[in-house]
């Protein structure tokens, strides 16, 4: 029965960090209330209340969330060797789930909340920072006589190209271009 209630706890909470993300994507930070976020949860307002103590700790919890995906975007396959790991890598970005209109416009949101508070700022810096560390190993293991610098060198470079990749596709979706896109990360990653 406890762990139904930590299970109930996470899918709550789970719930509410959705709906959250789902206000920023669609309204900004100024569609972003408590209250909001209740009613697009689908639970009460004490419960977001609960879990959160405002708007400022919901937004960081949502934006640690995202942290974690753009971590687990870089996360070595193990079943793979070092190179295909890395091709699997960048080949993510460019999966369908993340070039929705949603969720693009979510990523414009994100980047726009680094001006809006000291700790958003701080909690972009950072998952910028590990995305860019997670690919700069990637890229080492695929291609060991690199130094560290040139690693997070050309993970910066790449970090680049795909956050360009995002912005424009959600200008209007050129597959084309991100077909290139992503083989260009490639070059760059991979070149002798």
């Amino acid at each position: 029965m406890r762990a139904m209630d930590a299970d109930e706890k996470v899918d709550r909470q789970a719930r509410i960090l959705d709906a959250a993300l789902r206000l920023l994507s669609l309204q900004g930070i100024s569609g972003v209330s408590m209250r909001a976020v209740a009613r697009e949860a689908g639970v009460s307002l004490g419960l977001v209340n609960y879990h959160y103590e405002d708007k400022t700790s919901l937004i960081r919890a949502a934006l640690h969330r995202i942290e974690e995906q753009d971590v687990s975007l870089v996360e070595p396959d193990p079943a793979l060797g070092p190179e295909e790991r890395l091709r699997a890598a960048l080949t993510r970005v460019a999966d369908p789930e993340f070039l929705t209109t949603e969720y693009l416009s979510l990523r414009l949101q994100l980047w726009a909340l680094a001006q809006a508070h000291e700790d958003f700022e701080h909690i972009n810096t950072e998952a910028q920072k590990r995305y860019r560390a997670g690919l700069a190993a990637l890229i080492g293991a695929a291609r060991p006589e690199l130094s560290p610098d040139e690693c997070g060198e050309r993970a910066a470079d790449i970090d680049v190209i795909q956050n360009g990749l995002w912005l424009t596709a959600l200008l209007g979706l050129d597959r084309a271009s991100i077909s290139r896109s992503v083989a260009r990360c490639e070059q760059i990653a991979l070149a002798g």
